[in-house]
């Protein structure tokens, strides 16, 4: 079987996840932790992570240990990892980000199966509630792909979700991304996105908060979220905690959607009720889709929705979706 060529990105704030269509026509799909610690470029630190059997990488002057292996490191060593992004975007603080990017992204692409292959790669849409600018963020991205010998290509997040969750309906409906530091929602009309915006609340949001009413680490905290909790039945402190500021977040951007949908100008007439759904590692927490729905009957949502419902693979939909629009762009050029 003809691979069918064009890859799929989804940058986020928290994980990255790549796709690709094997020559069995099978979705490859490669993630990695979107984090990194540096360490002491010496001889004692290299064998120690080596005994460890913890990659590393020398970048000039500097050693970074990447992804999931500076998470665990971190862990082991009570010290927090350091984030190339931030809320969404590229962290301005961090200066180191564009490098230990460009090494993240490569080590999960690989290299272009022909020339200029294209890649789509996701972008957030503008927020709501910060001053925050997607151009700059966007400029990077393009140089970091352009860099590793793609033709890169930007769809908005929650389009994607769209694009990979909403087929059967014309590609037609709600798509939620729920990241680590966004929440990114698209109204799309027969696949075209009628209105995309994002909310700056989310897993890093719930992460901070809980963090600060316990008195730990951030890292800590998304451990503890991770391993496993219900929102609907909490069975410690913490799990209790997280439980509460995850009604708060839920509670924060249904009605940031309300409000923004009611403002709308170009909002499309939709004949029949649609559906929401919902994507992204922010919306794995056990019970989550549960709690929106709690939540969602508490307003007075101003289209018709049919239903409210996770995706078939939410941590991957995003990259899923970008990857469609990649092979839809690539056919469209060798049409």
């Amino acid at each position: 079987m003809a691979i069918q060529h064009g890859k799929g990105l989804d940058v986020g704030t928290c994980n990255l996840v790549a796709a690709e269509q094997n020559d069995k026509g099978e979705i490859e799909l490669r993630p990695k932790r979107n984090v990194f610690i540096d360490v002491p470029i010496d001889a004692y630190t290299k064998n120690m992570l080596t005994r460890l059997n913890v990659p590393y990488v020398v970048q000039g002057k500097k050693m970074y240990v990447l992804g999931d292996h500076a998470f665990e490191l971190a862990n082991v060593l009570n010290k927090n990892t350091r984030r190339p992004m931030k809320d969404g975007l590229i962290s301005p603080k961090e200066q180191d980000a564009l490098p230990v990017m460009k090494l993240l992204i490569g080590s999960i692409l690989g290299q272009p199966r022909v020339p200029n292959e294209v890649c789509f790669y996701s972008v957030p849409g503008d927020p709501v509630d910060s001053d925050l600018s997607v151009a700059y963020h966007r400029d990077l991205f393009d140089a970091v792909l352009k860099s590793l010998g793609y033709k890169p290509s930007h769809i908005l997040e929650g389009h994607a979700v769209t694009f990979a969750e909403l087929e059967e309906e014309d590609f037609t409906g709600i798509g939620v991304s729920c990241g680590g530091g966004m929440f990114n929602i698209c109204v799309a009309y027969k696949s075209m996105p009628a209105l995309s915006f994002s909310t700056s609340r989310s897993g890093d949001w719930v992460d901070n908060n809980v963090a600060n009413v316990l008195g730990i680490k951030p890292a800590k905290a998304a451990l503890i979220k991770e391993k496993g909790v219900d929102l609907m039945k909490p069975k410690t402190r913490e799990e209790d905690a997280i439980a509460i500021y995850y009604r708060n977040l839920i509670k924060y951007n249904l009605s940031s959607i309300c409000e923004r949908f009611r403002a709308a100008e170009n909002m499309p007439s939709f004949t029949e009720p649609v559906s929401m759904v919902f994507t992204g590692g922010t919306s794995m927490a056990g019970n989550f889709i549960e709690l929106v729905r709690a939540v969602f009957k508490e307003l007075d949502f101003p289209i018709p929705v049919k239903e409210c419902r996770m995706a078939k693979d939410p941590f991957n939909a995003t990259a899923k979706g970008a990857l469609v629009a990649a092979q839809l762009e690539t056919s469209s050029q060798t049409a």
